[in-house]
């Protein structure tokens, strides 16, 4: 036998890198339809807004369909530090025309985030469950995929209704508490999460605009 033979090496372990938490962020939305839940709009319109700063923050611009007749007080955005002269705003006819109007602005390759606000549509107020229909819902993931581009959509239903459909890849309930006068926390609690489970959440204390206390 050779003395080469005789030669051992130590065994070289690699230390498994820590899984990394994940984060309610814009940069983790990207090609995902995601909804936000609550049974008070406020609070899916404190996550939407963060959103969409942090959007503007990264040099990506978001744009906002609302399919009732109410969106959010413009004044607010400047508490968030958001440029409404970069944010277009669509009033679109109900769910469907909400999901249509989405389906454009992705085509255009012209937006990294697509708020659809479903929280005043006329069905929900009529007690009926909103619905997208699925060829609609596919055709925004393709294209969200596609451009590398996130859809949100914001929904006032209960924690226990089920999510607008199985395209979904994030489900987030948000809800306001309130923790000084001029403070509250929001806290998104996450219900859906096709990439890692659900059960994680994220909350962050935030003082009020006039808007929204």
């Amino acid at each position: 036998m050779s003395a080469a033979s005789l030669l051992t090496f130590p065994s070289v372990h690699r230390a498994r890198e820590p899984e990394r938490a994940p984060e309610w962020a814009f940069s983790e939305l990207t090609g995902r339809l995601t909804e936000v839940s609550s049974r008070e709009s406020s609070a899916c319109l404190t996550v939407a807004l963060g959103l969409v700063a942090q959007a503007q923050r990264a040099r990506d611009t978001a744009a906002w369909i609302a399919a009732g007749e109410s969106a959010f007080y413009p004044p607010d955005l400047a508490h968030w530090g958001i440029d409404l002269r970069c944010l277009p705003v669509i009033f679109a006819p109900g769910t469907q025309g909400a999901a249509r109007a989405a389906d454009r602005l992705l085509r255009s390759n012209g937006f990294g985030l697509v708020v659809v606000d479903l929280c005043d549509v006329e069905g929900r107020r009529s007690g009926a469950e909103v619905e997208v229909p699925m060829p609609l819902m596919s055709r925004l993931v393709k294209l969200a995929q596609h451009h590398a581009a996130s859809v949100v959509f914001l929904t006032r239903k209960h924690r226990d209704r089920p999510s607008l459909g199985s395209l979904i890849a994030l489900r987030g309930e948000a809800q306001r508490q309130r923790v000084t006068e001029d403070q509250f926390r929001v806290v998104v609690e996450v219900l859906k999460d096709k990439r890692r489970g659900p059960g994680w959440k994220r909350e962050e204390v935030f003082r009020g605009p006039d808007g929204l206390r």
